[in-house]
């Protein structure tokens, strides 16, 4: 996790008066796991609670889920998610294309062009990578500058936005709880361990000033397990003058993951970036190939026993993948039940290559996932016998 920061105007003792121009702020706890995990202290010029009104979101997304079956693997084609389908929202949030999802996770594509909404989702923590383009995040506890490459945390219910000045794609994934850092990178006092495949030093957090925000009757959409809701807030959320602690929004980018290599094939674990409930996630980088001279340097066939394996192809050359159709921009779908491998031929071509250029993220989970009807529309209907070409 983050380690602790200290931002603004913070008292010297916590849970006491503190003044800012002569008026008390609002001190607002905002923890994990109770009061016995980590947590950071923001204080507002205005009460956080102060709403004035509570309705749902009338014009919220519905989506209708399927199960796998029968049990097939999906190549899934994000670019031809046309917009004539979508709402009326082209943000971050609104404009989102759930595609695969289940009890522990939700897996969005979004093509953004416009600020989104205030919102806040009480579900979980959010992991979302930054595909193309870049955007700003704007949060109570100040702005963070993404952009391509960039993976983005940002823990349950943080009130924020996406601010956006031209097209950005994102990759959003939902977790029903809280997005970590492996515990195995972790020594006993929550530093990173020189093991590690990345440190502190590639984490990046809000700016070094929060952002006050002045404005009346100010709408926040809210998600919840049962729908969306909008609060309206008395006055405006980002009303933050300082905060201290370790719960904030974060950012590292996939390049600056350390690939880990070895004399022959190494398996996906030395790949992971992120952990949550029910799953994991992994950075496919630039690296070179295993250097054994009989070394096999596409994966071997597996069987995924526990798992559904997701792979979104962000960039690169994707040879294990080659004469699949598969390319930037894809989403493969290898569920629990199904043997896949390279493409044939491709442990061949790669004989004498030295290195792989190919950049991906990987998501296994633990629990079947579904297809929403937008990741039934873009799957490619011929990609289940593309191994018997």
């Amino acid at each position: 996790m983050p380690h602790y920061r200290r931002v603004g105007d913070v008292p010297r003792k916590r849970h006491t008066v503190h003044r800012v121009d002569g008026s008390v702020v609002y001190e607002e706890l905002m923890g994990v796991e109770g009061f016995s995990g980590a947590s950071t202290l923001l204080y507002h010029r205005h009460s956080p609670s102060a709403i004035l009104s509570v309705e749902p979101l009338t014009d919220a997304p519905r989506v209708c889920w399927h199960p796998n079956h029968p049990l097939r693997p999906h190549h899934l084609r994000t670019g031809d998610l046309s917009t004539a389908t979508a709402t009326a929202a082209t943000d971050a949030v609104l404009g989102r294309r759930p595609l695969l999802g289940n009890d522990d996770v939700e897996i969005a594509w979004v093509r953004a062009s416009a600020t989104s909404p205030l919102f806040r989702d009480a579900m979980g923590d959010e992991l979302v990578y930054v595909h193309d383009g870049s955007a700003v995040l704007e949060s109570g506890f100040g702005c963070l500058d993404v952009a391509t490459g960039d993976y983005v945390v940002v823990p349950r219910s943080t009130t924020h936005r996406w601010v956006t000045t031209g097209p950005v794609e994102l990759l959003v994934l939902v977790a029903r709880g809280h997005v970590t850092v492996p515990p195995r990178y972790l020594n006993a006092h929550g530093q990173l361990v020189e093991g590690a495949p990345f440190s502190e030093r590639d984490q990046r957090g809000p700016s070094d000033a929060p952002i006050v925000v002045d404005g009346t009757e100010v709408p926040v959409v809210v998600r919840t397990a049962s729908g969306m809701s909008v609060h309206v807030h008395a006055t405006h959320p980002f009303d933050v003058v300082g905060w201290d602690g370790c719960v904030y929004p974060w950012a590292m980018s996939i390049h600056d993951f350390e690939p880990i290599v070895g004399r022959v094939h190494q398996p996906p674990p030395v790949h992971q970036t992120f952990a949550g409930p029910n799953f994991v996630v992994c950075s496919f980088v630039p690296r070179p190939y295993d250097f054994d001279p009989d070394a096999v340097k596409v994966p071997y066939h597996h069987a995924n026993v526990d798992s559904d394996e997701v792979l979104f192809y962000s960039a690169g050359d994707f040879m294990s993948r080659a004469g699949s159709g598969i390319g930037a921009g894809s989403i493969s779908v290898h569920p629990a039940g199904f043997v896949h491998g390279p493409q044939p031929g491709n442990r061949e071509r790669s004989v004498d290559a030295t290195r792989t250029e190919e950049l991906a993220v990987m998501l296994d989970t633990f629990r079947p996932l579904m297809l929403s009807d937008d990741a039934l529309r873009v799957s490619d209907p011929e990609y289940p016998f593309s191994w018997s070409r």
